[in-house]
């Protein structure tokens, strides 16, 4: 997994704090509170997220949109639709969220296993972002490796309580990405876009029919032959969660973690993760379930 005596890393870009007005419902506590907790597990070697070149953007992204939101003529109505304001400070975080996503890539196709402690932000489109997204980094890291000559076919799990519809889209005529969403039916957004494989969940779904789900669908995405699985790992399932719907608990989130790990490692495929959502009450439990996620991956692939 990572060279003798060293730590694998992990990416991280809360360094870069979002002016948002009081209320707002995105909670950036969380990402600091993560970096916090594997820091005490004393783990993995935590590393600011570099910057994503504007380049690896427009490789999934329209070149107008990608400057827009860049020198700040990005048009307002796109902003509410994304549900943040523009700032400096957004930009720095949104190319750093892209650019330890494209990292952790780089550790997975090297040694196995790579994670972001940000990214996953699966409700932006090629042309706009939407739902807290700005740039779609899954895509642009499976966009980034073939370009390389890295990889072929991918596969996209993504267990975010809100359906991956910007990821649906982008790939939606692609035939070497299998993209997978188990979601909650019920949910935002309320237009769902067409995955290769969708699950759609009813309010309240606990963790024994979830895991059930899960397992029903996870041979089609490895029967597939990826070389990479992008994992958006969003906790936002926990019973707790304030905009999932879902009753997961955070031991069911672990055994979650566990058979999607498990499957990668006993094929022997990269796994890359990324963060997704995740809006408890307190915050510190999502803050555990993300942790947990990473616990998770050191006992499966150390």
């Amino acid at each position: 997994m990572n060279p003798a005596g060293s730590r694998p890393r992990l990416f991280y870009c809360d360094h870069h704090e979002l002016p948002l007005p009081r209320g707002h419902r995105f909670p950036t506590r969380k990402y600091r509170l993560l970096r916090e907790l594997l820091e005490s597990d004393g783990w993995y070697e935590l590393t600011p997220a570099p910057a994503a070149a504007r380049a690896a953007l427009e490789l999934v992204h329209e070149p107008a949109y990608v400057a827009s939101v860049l020198d700040g003529s990005v048009e307002p109505a796109v902003m509410r639709r994304i549900g943040f304001p523009w700032s400096p400070a957004l930009v720095r975080r949104t190319l750093a969220s892209v650019g330890g996503t494209l990292m952790a890539v780089t550790d997975a196709m090297a040694a196995g296993f790579g994670g972001n402690l940000a990214g996953g932000t699966h409700h932006a489109f090629r042309e706009t972002g939407a739902g807290f997204c700005v740039f779609n980094d899954i895509a642009i890291a499976a966009a980034w490796l073939r370009k390389r000559g890295a990889l072929r076919r991918a596969a996209v799990v993504d267990l975010d309580v809100h359906q991956g519809d910007g990821t649906a889209r982008i790939f939606e005529a692609e035939p070497e990405v299998f993209t997978l969403s188990i979601h909650g039916g019920n949910n935002f957004p309320f237009r769902k876009r067409e995955s290769r494989l969708d699950v759609s969940l009813p309010d309240g779904t606990s963790d024994e029919p979830y895991l059930d789900a899960l397992s029903a669908v996870l041979p089609p995405v490895f029967d597939f032959g990826p070389q990479i699985v992008f994992y958006q790992s969003g906790v936002d399932v926990l019973a707790a969660d304030t905009l999932g719907r879902l009753a997961l608990t955070l031991e069911g989130l672990k055994q979650r973690d566990r058979m999607v790990m498990e499957q990668c490692r006993y094929r022997r495929i990269p796994l890359a993760i990324t963060l997704g959502g995740g809006y408890a009450d307190p915050i510190e439990l999502t803050a555990q379930a993300h942790a947990n996620t990473f616990r998770v991956a050191r006992e499966v692939f150390s």
